[in-house]
C-alpha cells in the first residue's frame, strides 16, 4: 500500500497551478518518505534519477512563492494563533550566510518564529520567519523586528482571535506594537516584570502553592491595560502568570493549550528531520521550510484519521503515538480499499481548514 498516493488531491487545495501543483506532490511525497527536508535524501526517494530529482527541487525552490500557499493553512475557525520561535543548529555551517550563534552563544544555526493553529494535540503551521544574529547584525536591527513582522503579515486574518505566545514576548514594545494594531494577546510573563494599579501604586505578584489569583485592570510597566491570572501548581519551582488583555480566564485557558506547537516542533524535528537541512542560501532555506509544514500539516491530519481509526477511544498506543507517528512509522494492517476511504475523510478534514488566501498578506 502506497500511503501517499492521495497527495496531490490535498496539495490541488494549496496550489493553482497544475505544473506547480506536479512538483510539489512530488516533492512533498520525497519528504514524507525521506522523513527527511535534505534535498539529497528527498531526491532518493522521488521516482526517476536521483540527480535529476535533485535538479528539479533546486529550481522548484528557487522559483515557487511557496509562503503564500503555506499561508492558506491558516484556520479560519481556530480560537487563537500561537506564535514560537524555535532553534534549528547547523553546527557545520559557520560560514553559511544566514547562520549564527543560538541563545548558549556558541553553537552554529538560526531561529524559525513559527505561527500555527491548534489541531488534535498538535498545532498546523500557517506561517514563519528567520532570523539569527548574523542576519540580524547585517541589517542593523533587532530580533523583535522579526517578531513585529511575522505578526504584521497575519494581523488581517486574526480578527478577534489572539495571539498566544511564551515568555520571550513579554517585553513593552511588542505590547505597545499589539495594542496600537488592536490585536488580542495572551502571554507568559517573566517573572520581575513591573505592575501598577489604577492609583500608580505598585501590584505585587504573589501567590501560594496550589492556588491561583487574578488581578483586572493593572498596568504592564506602567504603559499597557492588562488582566492578570496567576497559579502555582504542585511540584512546580515558581508559578506560572499569564497577562492578557482578554478575560483572565479566557487567557488562562487559551495558554494551557500554547504547548501543541512544542509537540509539532518535535515531531517536525524528529519525524521529519527538518532541524538537519542544509542550505547554502537562506532563500532556499524558507522555500524548503515551507515545502515541509506543508507537507507536515497533510501528514498530520492523514495520520490523525488513520490512528481514529486503528485505535479506539481508550487504547494506550492512541495516546502514546502522535498522528504523523502512525502514518510515516507504524507498519499498517489496512486494506488499500480502507485506505482509500480515510484519505477521503482527511481530505474534508484539510478542505475544511484551507482559505482561498490568494496573495501573500
Amino acid at each position: 500500500m502506497n500511503k501517499f498516493t492521495h497527495l496531490s488531491e490535498f496539495l490541488a487545495y494549496l496550489f493553482d497551478d497544475d505544473r506547480a501543483l506536479e512538483k510539489a506532490e512530488a516533492i512533498t511525497s520525497g519528504i514524507l518518505k525521506a522523513r527527511s527536508c535534505r534535498m539529497s535524501e528527498i531526491a532518493r526517494e522521488m521516482e526517476g534519477s536521483e540527480c535529476a530529482n535533485y535538479k528539479c527541487i533546486q529550481r522548484f525552490v528557487s522559483k515557487q512563492a511557496l509562503k503564500a500557499n503555506l499561508l492558506r493553512l491558516y484556520q479560519e475557525e481556530a480560537p487563537f494563533l500561537i506564535g514560537d520561535p524555535t532553534e534549528m543548529p547547523r553546527l557545520e555551517a559557520r560560514k553559511t550566510e544566514y547562520v549564527g550563534t543560538l541563545s548558549d552563544g556558541q553553537t552554529s544555526g538560526y531561529w524559525l518564529l513559527i505561527l500555527a493553529t491548534p489541531y488534535h494535540g498538535r498545532a498546523i503551521p500557517c506561517h514563519f520567519v528567520s532570523y539569527s544574529s548574523t542576519i540580524i547584525g547585517a541589517e542593523v536591527t533587532s530580533r523583535n523586528r522579526y517578531h513585529y513582522r511575522a505578526f504584521g503579515e497575519v494581523k488581517d486574518l486574526l480578527g478577534e482571535k489572539p495571539l498566544v505566545l511564551d515568555r520571550e514576548f513579554s517585553y513593552l514594545e511588542l505590547m505597545q506594537a499589539l495594542v496600537v494594531e488592536k490585536v488580542n494577546f495572551v502571554i507568559r510573563l517573566k517573572l520581575g516584570a513591573h505592575f501598577f494599579d489604577p492609583e500608580g501604586k505598585r501590584v505585587a505578584l504573589s501567590v501560594k502553592k496550589g492556588e491561583r489569583r487574578i488581578l483586572n485592570k493593572v498596568f504592564y510597566m506602567g504603559k499597557v491595560f492588562v488582566n492578570l491570572i496567576g497559579w502555582w501548581h504542585e511540584g512546580f519551582n515558581e508559578p506560572m502568570w499569564i497577562m492578557t488583555n482578554l478575560p483572565a480566564e479566557q487567557g488562562h485557558s487559551f495558554y494551557l493549550q500554547r504547548m501543541k506547537i512544542d509537540e509539532s516542533f518535535r515531531d517536525l524535528k524528529n519525524l521529519l528531520g527538518m532541524d538537519k537541512m542544509m542550505f547554502q542560501k537562506r532563500q532556499w532555506m524558507e522555500q524548503m521550510v515551507s515545502l515541509a509544514l506543508m507537507a507536515y500539516a497533510i501528514g498530520l491530519i492523514l495520520g490523525e484519521t488513520l490512528r481514529s481509526h486503528l485505535f479506539p477511544e481508550s487504547s494506550r498506543k492512541r495516546k502514546l503515538y502522535s498522528g504523523l507517528f502512525v502514518l510515516l512509522k507504524l507498519k499498517l494492517s489496512i486494506s488499500y480499499h480502507d485506505f482509500t476511504k480515510i484519505s477521503s475523510l482527511a481530505l474534508q478534514s484539510f478542505r475544511s481548514i484551507v482559505i482561498p488566501v490568494r496573495t501573500f498578506v
